[in-house]
């Protein structure tokens, strides 16, 4: 039984009575191939393998990293106009959702094996994703569009990266986007009402804390300096 504060999850295709009194209950649906999708690009784990084996967080610390994710998208970003009409931010914002379900409620991710790769990839194949990430940055890329561009499968593709580039293909992409926004605030014309924020949701950045400190890390100074010039 359920009381006040708790999580809950309900599985997918799977039909809960919640009876409450006194209390406001808030409830949170993510579609089930976002969830699919997710666990096959980042875990390797086939959709129909995918299962949800508890409806409790698996620790405390993961029913707090979901209070504060939710709560971050749904109290703070998604409110913004600038996110919340954005395409792209939205997203950016499903994918970080699901990611953290799958690290918060008991699944088949955590303990099983995830899929074998196709073997040796061609460094070719490496450069046609490359290409199509960096002419498509600013579309709500998913490692599986990259992936089919690439003539790969996203297991592959994510080892791929990692042996030629050493980091994974949304690591790619957020970094092309990095300089994408770089670009913008530089080219910004002085007066003209632009925004750091802006500029972040326009290029998918949905956390403007973690954005600001990637930025920093990545060119020595807040983008608000590189924008003010």
């Amino acid at each position: 039984m359920a009381g006040a504060g708790d999580l809950l999850l309900v599985p997918p295709r799977r039909t809960r009575t919640i009876l409450h009194r006194d209390m406001e209950v808030v409830a949170m649906e993510i579609p089930l191939a976002d969830v699919e999708r997710v666990a096959q690009e980042r875990c390797g784990l086939a959709p129909v393998d995918l299962r949800f084996q508890g409806l409790a967080p698996v620790s405390p610390s993961a029913a707090q990293l979901w209070r504060t994710t939710t709560r971050y998208l749904t109290q703070v970003a998604l409110p913004v106009a600038a996110f919340g009409a954005n395409a792209l931010v939205q997203a950016e914002a499903t994918g970080l959702l699901v990611a953290v379900a799958l690290a918060t409620f008991p699944n088949t991710t955590m303990t099983e094996a995830p899929t074998r790769g196709a073997g040796a990839v061609a460094p070719a194949a490496v450069r046609r994703a490359v290409a199509y990430i960096e002419q498509h940055a600013n579309q709500a890329l998913t490692v599986t569009d990259v992936a089919v561009a690439a003539g790969l499968g996203a297991r592959a593709l994510q080892q791929a990266f990692r042996k030629y580039l050493d980091t994974t293909p949304t690591g790619y992409l957020r970094r092309v986007r990095l300089e994408r926004v770089h670009s913008d605030l530089q080219a910004a014309e002085p007066g003209a009402g632009l925004t750091v924020a802006a500029v972040a949701a326009r290029w998918g950045f949905v956390h403007l804390g973690r954005f600001a400190t990637e930025y920093r890390r990545a060119y020595g100074q807040p983008p608000s300096r590189t924008l003010r010039g």
